[in-house]
Parts: structure tokens; C-alpha cells; sequence
């Protein structure tokens, strides 16, 4: 019992920093929250034009989804690495720091991802790479991502296919918007899209 709390602290503490907006406010950028959607993740750092800070956002991120649940699981087993990896989510999506206000979890879901199973990982950020590459749609990939992480986890890990059908569904939530814009095609492409 004393594991599993000290994993969901774990997770709710790495998950709720804000790398977005420290890194962005470090580089000279201003307030992330102040551009574009006024996200805190990887994707709205992109639209201020540095790509270095936007790459280093998706790895921390990313970071603090994958080492909660993979301390967690090294010092208190399963269950706590489960545990640590929601917590983690929804620290990203409802840090304390920020008035409970963040991100819409994708790399910190995919930093989880691979700490319960790097197949599931890795399955998942390949999908979203290739459909970014050819639609430069954000939402668009973590959507087609999460999808693909549900299908490997089936294949791979069926026993997980719970706990990965709870950070599906959780993304699939926080892009409710996106999907409406999706549908009704006018979800905007990134800043870096393909020229015609």
C-alpha cells in the first residue's frame, strides 16, 4: 500500500511540471500559454518557430511519463508502475502548478507507454511520426497513435489492454475539440507543414 502512494505521488509530481512552458520561457520565447492554442506541450512550442525547444518539450515530456512507472515498477512491482503512469497523465493534464490547467498528455502517455512495454511505446510514437510526416496534423497522429498502442498491447501484453484502453480513452478526451475539427476538416496543420 505504502508503494503504490508513494508511485501516484511520484507520477502527480513529474507529471505536473511543465517543461513547455519552463523551457520556452527559458529560451527567450515568453509565455507559451500566450500563442497558438495555448497548450503547454511539444506541439504549441513548435509555433514559436524553435525547433530545438519543441524536441526538447517531447523528450521531457516524455521523460516524465516513462521514469515514474518505471522507478515505480523496479522498487514496488506492477501495480505501483500502473499507478505511477496515471498519475503521471494526469499530473501533464492538471498540474497544481498552473491552476490545474496543462497539457492534453500525448508524450507523457507515450513516455508511459514504453515504461509498461516498449513495444507498446515504441509501436505508438512510430505511428505518430509516419502520420505526421505525411499529414502534419498533431492531433491527427496522437489519435491514429493511440490506436495502434491498443492494437500492439492486445498482441503483446492482452493482461495491460485495460490500463492502456484508460490512457486511450483519456487521450481520445482531451482531443474532443480536435476530433470536431477534424470531422469538419478544419484542424490546422503545423507551422512546419509540407509545401504543395
Amino acid at each position: 500500500m505504502g508503494g503504490s502512494f508513494l508511485a501516484i505521488i511520484m507520477g502527480y509530481l513529474a507529471g505536473s511540471i511543465p517543461f513547455g512552458l519552463l523551457l520556452s520561457r527559458a529560451a527567450g520565447l515568453g509565455d507559451i500559454r500566450q500563442i497558438g492554442s495555448g497548450n503547454i506541450g511539444a506541439t504549441n512550442v513548435l509555433r514559436t518557430g524553435n525547433k530545438t525547444v519543441a524536441a526538447l518539450t517531447l523528450l521531457a515530456d516524455m521523460a516524465k511519463g516513462f521514469l515514474p512507472a518505471f522507478i515505480a515498477n523496479f522498487l514496488w512491482g506492477e501495480t505501483a508502475m500502473l499507478l505511477a503512469g496515471f498519475a503521471a497523465m494526469a499530473g501533464h493534464i492538471f498540474p497544481v502548478w498552473l491552476g490545474f490547467k496543462g497539457g492534453k498528455g500525448v508524450a507523457t502517455v507515450a513516455g508511459v507507454l514504453f515504461a509498461w512495454g516498449w513495444p507498446i511505446g515504441f509501436a505508438a510514437l512510430l505511428t505518430w511520426a509516419a502520420v505526421f510526416w505525411e499529414r502534419r496534423i498533431s492531433s491527427l497522429s496522437a489519435l491514429c497513435a493511440t490506436i495502434t498502442a491498443l492494437s500492439t498491447c492486445w498482441l503483446w501484453a492482452p493482461h495491460l489492454l485495460w490500463a492502456v484502453a484508460i490512457l486511450v480513452a483519456v487521450v481520445i478526451f482531451t482531443h474532443r475539440s480536435n476530433i470536431s475539427r477534424l470531422i469538419a476538416g478544419t484542424e490546422p496543420q503545423s507551422s512546419f507543414a509540407k509545401k504543395p
